[in-house]
C-alpha cells in the first residue's frame, strides 16, 4: 500500500493481467493513460517508495487521485487501445503529438492505364507508390507544377478521366498529352512515367545520363523539336532535386530520430532520408521533460506519428534500441511490410543521429509561440496548443448557425471547422440560446477537448457558454474567453476588448499587441466561415429552386447535377455528351435538360 496525498494504491484492487491504466485527477481529469503487460506490477512501480522515479512522474504521481484499468487480452491490444486513448483525452503527463497532421506526398498510381502524378496525404495500399513525405505543401506544389509543365501526365482525378469528351485547360498549354479523349501512344506515355518516377526515386543521376544521350542523338538527327522537349526535363531534373544533400550512399529510404534536452523541454528531430538523400526535417518539443524520459518519448512518438495513412519507411533509425518489439510489429501491420527500429551502429548513423540531434535543439524556439504569448496575457494555466473559436450567426432572425474554426499550435486546422445548426431556434436571432446549445452539442462530441474556446462578443456570450458548461456533467474544464468590438465597433479596431470568467474588466491586452492581433484574427477567420457557409447554403438553395422549375428537372434530378456539377455556370456550359454520361439519364432526357439549361443560359444573358 501507498498513499499519494489522498490517493491509496492498493496491490489487490489490480489484476496482474495486460491491460491499459487511467490516472485521474481530483476533478476526475484523466491526466494520464498507459500500457502494461501486468497491470499489478507496473502500477505498484509508481506508488512505491523509490527515489528512480523521474521528476515528471513524481509530479505526476503527487496529483493522482484515482486509477480505473481497461483489460486486453494481450500486452498487443493494451498497445493500440492506449494509443487511441492518448489521442482522445490528451492526458497532461503523456506525450501527446500536437503536430499530427499528415505530410505532403506524390502519388504515382502505377496501376492506371494513364497514371497520373497527384498530390496527396494519405497513403491508401492500392498499388501505387509514394514518394516524400514534404512537410512544406507550397514547396511540394511548386515541385508539382515544375513536373507538369515538362512532364505532360494527365492531371484530372479518375472519374473526371472516365467522363470528360473534350481536352482540358492543361492540354491546351501542353501540360497534358490529353488521354482522356485524344489517342496516346501509351508505350511513349509510360515511357515518360518511368522519367518521373526515376527521378523522384532519387535517380536523377542515371536519368540525367539517359536523357542527355537521347538529347544527343535527336540533335543529330536534327529533331530540334524532340531535343529541346529533353533538354527542358533535363533541367527541370537538376531544378527538383538541387538542394537534396546526398547523406548515406546505400540509396534507402529511412528516417532517423534525435532526442536533446533544450531550455524549458525536450526536443525531438526528425529525419526524411528518401533514396540516401536528405529530403527533408522536422522538430517537436514537449516542455517540462528531461531526457530521462526519452524512451517513452520515443515509443509514443512513434505509435502516434506513423499512423496506417502515413508513409512508413521500412527503416527508421532511433537514438537507442526500443525494448517494446510489438511497437515495430504493429508499425509492420500499418505498412503492409516489414519495419526495423535500430539503434545507430555505422557511423554514418551516428552522424544522421547527430544530426536529427541538432535539429531536435531547434525546438527551443517555441519559448515565443504566439502559445505562450497567449498562455501568459490570458493567465491561462498551460499553453492553449488547441483553440477552439465559435460565431453565432443568423440572416434576418433565419437559418440560426454557430461556425467553429479551430487553431492547433497557432496554425489553423481547417479539415476541424466545424457549423452547427440549430432549426429550434429559427426565427428567434438569439446569439446567447445558440451558443449555450453549441456548448452542450460541443461536449457531447467528444474530445479531443479545446485548451481554449474564444467566443465572438462581449460578457453576455462568455457568460452563456459559461452557464451551459456548468449544467453538464462531464468536467471538461476548458478555459474560456471571449473578444468583442472596441468603441467604434468597426472591424480591424486595434482596440478589441478580451473577457475572461471571474473579472469584471477586461484583460490589459494593448492595443495592436501580437496577442491581441492573433486573437482578432482567429475570430475574424470564424466570422467569414459561419457567414460563407450561410450565404453558400442560402445561395444553393435558390439556385436549386431554379433549377427544379425547369422541364424534365425535379429534385432527383437536380441532385443528380448538382454531385457531378461544382456551380450552375458548369451545368450551362455542359454539352449533351456530358449530361448523358450521367447515372440515370437517357439520351431523349439529357437533350431536354439540355436545352432547358440553354434557354435558361440565355436568359440569363
Amino acid at each position: 500500500m501507498a498513499d499519494s496525498e489522498g490517493f491509496k494504491f492498493f496491490a489487490a484492487d489490480y489484476p496482474d493481467s495486460p491491460g491499459v491504466y487511467l490516472m485521474k485527477s481530483a476533478r476526475g481529469r484523466i491526466i494520464y493513460v498507459g500500457k502494461a503487460k501486468r497491470l499489478k506490477r507496473r502500477l505498484a512501480s509508481y506508488f512505491q517508495k523509490s527515489t528512480g522515479l523521474t521528476p515528471k512522474t513524481r509530479a505526476l504521481v503527487a496529483r493522482v487521485r484515482a486509477v480505473d484499468v481497461l483489460l486486453t487480452g494481450t500486452e498487443k491490444e493494451a498497445l493500440l487501445l492506449e494509443e487511441g486513448l492518448i489521442k482522445k483525452h490528451r492526458p497532461r503527463y503523456n506525450v501527446v503529438l500536437k503536430d499530427d497532421k499528415q505530410y505532403v506526398l506524390f502519388r504515382l498510381d502505377r496501376q492506371a492505364e494513364f497514371p497520373r502524378l497527384a498530390i496527396t496525404r494519405k497513403v491508401v495500399r492500392d498499388g501505387s507508390v509514394y514518394f516524400g513525405p514534404f512537410t512544406s505543401g507550397a514547396a511540394a506544389k511548386t515541385t508539382w507544377k515544375l513536373l507538369g509543365k515538362v512532364f505532360p501526365l494527365r492531371k484530372c482525378s479518375d472519374h473526371v478521366f472516365r467522363n470528360r469528351v473534350r481536352p482540358c485547360l492543361y492540354h491546351h498549354l501542353h501540360q497534358c498529352l490529353g488521354p482522356c479523349v485524344l489517342d496516346v501512344d501509351r508505350a511513349m506515355y509510360m515511357d515518360m512515367v518511368r522519367r518521373v518516377e526515376m527521378l523522384l526515386s532519387g535517380k536523377s543521376g542515371e536519368l540525367i545520363v539517359s536523357l542527355e544521350r537521347r538529347m544527343a542523338e535527336a540533335a543529330a538527327a536534327m529533331e530540334y523539336e524532340g531535343a529541346a522537349v529533353l533538354r527542358d526535363q533535363i533541367r527541370a531534373v537538376r531544378q527538383t532535386v538541387e538542394g537534396q544533400v546526398a547523406v548515406c550512399q546505400d540509396n534507402r529510404d529511412r528516417d532517423v530520430l534525435g532526442l536533446a534536452e533544450v531550455e524549458g523541454g525536450l526536443g525531438l528531430g526528425l529525419l526524411f532520408v528518401r533514396q540516401g538523400r536528405l529530403l527533408d526535417e522536422k522538430h517537436f518539443f514537449w516542455p517540462g521533460l528531461a531526457l530521462d524520459e526519452g524512451p517513452e518519448v520515443v515509443r509514443s512518438f512513434l505509435m502516434q506519428f506513423y499512423g496506417a495513412s502515413r508513409f512508413i519507411p521500412p527503416l527508421i533509425i532511433v537514438p537507442h534500441e526500443i525494448e517494446d518489439a510489438l511497437v515495430a510489429e504493429v508499425l509492420a501491420e500499418r505498412r503492409g511490410g516489414p519495419v526495423r527500429l535500430a539503434a545507430p551502429r555505422t557511423t554514418q548513423e551516428k552522424k544522421l543521429v547527430g544530426l536529427a540531434r541538432d535539429v531536435a535543439r531547434q525546438a527551443r524556439a517555441r519559448r515565443d509561440t504566439i502559445s505562450a504569448r497567449l498562455a501568459r496575457a490570458l493567465n491561462l494555466p498551460a499553453e492553449p496548443e488547441r483553440i477552439e473559436c465559435v460565431d453565432a450567426s443568423h440572416l434576418g432572425g433565419r437559418d440560426m448557425r454557430v461556425g467553429q474554426v479551430v487553431f492547433e499550435s497557432g496554425q489553423r486546422d481547417r479539415d476541424a471547422s466545424r457549423l452547427y445548426a440549430f432549426p429550434d431556434l429559427d426565427g428567434t436571432g438569439d446569439d446567447y440560446a445558440a451558443l449555450a446549445a453549441w456548448a452542450r452539442r460541443r461536449v457531447e462530441s467528444g474530445p479531443p477537448w479545446p485548451d481554449l474556446v474564444l467566443i465572438d462578443g462581449g460578457r453576455g456570450q462568455l457568460a452563456a457558454v459559461e452557464r451551459a458548461l456548468s449544467e453538464c456533467v462531464e468536467d471538461v474544464c476548458w478555459e474560456l474567453a471571449a473578444i468583442a468590438k472596441g468603441p467604434s465597433r468597426r472591424a480591424g479596431e486595434l482596440e478589441d476588448v478580451v473577457f475572461r470568467p471571474g473579472r469584471k474588466n477586461p484583460m490589459p491586452l494593448a492595443p495592436g499587441s501580437v496577442e491581441l492581433l492573433f486573437l482578432q484574427k482567429v475570430r475574424d477567420t470564424a466570422h467569414r466561415f459561419v457567414l460563407g457557409k450561410q450565404r453558400s447554403a442560402r445561395k444553393k438553395t435558390v439556385l436549386r429552386s431554379e433549377l427544379t422549375s425547369l422541364p424534365g428537372i425535379g429534385p432527383k434530378t437536380a441532385r443528380i447535377l448538382w454531385d457531378r456539377f461544382e456551380s450552375l455556370d458548369a451545368m450551362l456550359a455542359a454539352d449533351p455528351q456530358e449530361i448523358r454520361s450521367l447515372p440515370g439519364i437517357g439520351g431523349k432526357k439529357a437533350e431536354l435538360i439540355h436545352a432547358a439549361l440553354q434557354k435558361m443560359a440565355a436568359s440569363r444573358r
